[in-house]
């Protein structure tokens, strides 16, 4: 909690600080990576960097953390620093980093305010860093006592091509490591020059299968930056080859006990579901499970026939899927529907939790839907694949 003097002047600048995070936080990303180019080459995503979408995240959460201390004292947001502290660990950020990132913020601030930074302005948002820095090394190293920390390798067993720009690759680590349903790993590569770039993508299978499963869609350019890391692995991993992989981390995995759920996805969004539902079917789970899922068409449904499988086993699963761009044809399966995922028609049990993965918009229409069907804010996780855009525009 701030002490009363500060959380008096947070309050009172974080209008001026909101306004001007985003200048704050493009100034201290290009002078950190002035000064320490291994950052960028070894670290941090060049591809979130390039598009901007790092920068708008990181603005969006010290937004949302100073406000959430100044507006609900004493409640941090303990969901935003779980799914931060997963992802830095997955990256192997390490406590002396935060003494980086607080020099070159803090610098940041004073070039772009200007005299606007008093000493006590300084204080107060010198307290706030360091209590959402110190929050989130504590959850970070209470996640690398649990899953460790640092690189393990693991050998390609299997590539398959499971739709255009598509492959998914089994993986055995040379260190069992179990993991929770819906859990991430980060993969390192080393690329053409020289810079080690790391990228995480989810296990798509269950963990009782042994080796771990990832699916890679490779992005392709289409006025952003090309996708450096899945086109390596598209292009250069093949059965045989040798990865440097995390261990598994996040924070969006399979709700325990046995209540009723709503899996939702959309696209490569699809991978941790795959993971919840092996997982549910190998251990033979009579849970009340509904599956949602929405796609551009069946061709581009990554998994398609996989994921009818898995609910098909669940006796207490049932399937619905929309596609964008669906063939005119005899009437079929009255679960598959031509547009967008629309969920006012389907039966959602009591008490049901929701987990979303898939593009923000997505994720968003699904929420909203939820709510006014009277499921609680509370009962509805989500994951974002890549920086969390969905905390800045909040």
């Amino acid at each position: 909690m701030l002490s009363p003097e500060s959380a008096t002047t947070v309050r009172a600048t974080l209008p001026v600080i909101a306004g001007a995070i985003q200048d704050i936080t493009a100034r201290f990303y290009d002078t950190m990576f002035a000064d320490n180019p291994e950052l960028l080459r070894d670290l941090f995503n060049r591809g979130n960097q390039a598009n901007g979408e790092q920068r708008v995240a990181l603005a969006g959460s010290i937004a949302a953390f100073a406000t959430a201390l100044v507006e609900r004292p004493g409640e941090l947001p303990g969901t935003m620093l779980s799914r931060i502290a997963n992802k830095h660990a997955s990256l192997g950020v390490t406590e002396e980093q935060y003494a980086v990132v607080h020099k070159y913020l803090f610098g940041a601030i004073g070039e772009v305010l200007g005299d606007a930074v008093t000493p006590e302005v300084a204080q107060a948002w010198d307290e706030v860093y360091w209590l959402m820095a110190e929050t989130l090394i504590g959850l970070e190293r209470d996640l690398y006592r649990e899953a460790g920390r640092g690189w393990t390798r693991a050998t390609v067993v299997e590539r398959r091509d499971e739709a255009p720009d598509v492959v998914s690759l089994l993986l055995r680590p040379d260190l069992p490591m179990s993991f929770r349903p819906g859990q991430y790993v980060s993969v390192q590569v080393t690329l053409p020059d020289g810079a080690r770039q790391i990228r995480q993508y989810s296990l798509s299978n269950a963990p009782e299968r042994g080796d771990w499963r990832i699916t890679v869609k490779r992005v392709r350019g289409e006025g952003a930056p090309e996708g450096e890391v899945s086109a390596w692995l598209h292009e250069h991993v093949r059965p045989g080859a040798v990865l440097a992989v995390s261990a598994p981390f996040g924070d969006l995995t399979l709700p325990e006990g046995d209540g009723p759920l709503l899996l939702a996805s959309a696209g490569i969004g699809v991978t941790p579901v795959l993971s919840m539902l092996d997982h549910l079917a190998v251990t033979g789970s009579d849970r009340r499970v509904v599956v949602v899922h929405a796609d551009r068409s069946p061709d581009a449904h990554v998994h398609r026939e996989e994921l009818a499988d898995l609910v098909a086993a669940l006796p207490g699963a049932t399937l619905h899927r929309w596609y964008e761009d669906l063939p005119a044809g005899p009437a079929g399966d009255p679960a598959v529907a031509a547009g967008l995922a629309d969920l006012s028609a389907i039966d959602l049990p009591e008490g049901v939790v929701a987990c979303l993965c898939g593009p923000l918009p997505f994720m968003r229409a699904v929420r909203a839907q939820l709510v006014e069907r009277g499921v609680p804010a509370s009962g509805i996780h989500y994951e974002v694949f890549g920086p969390d855009l969905w905390i800045a525009a909040a």
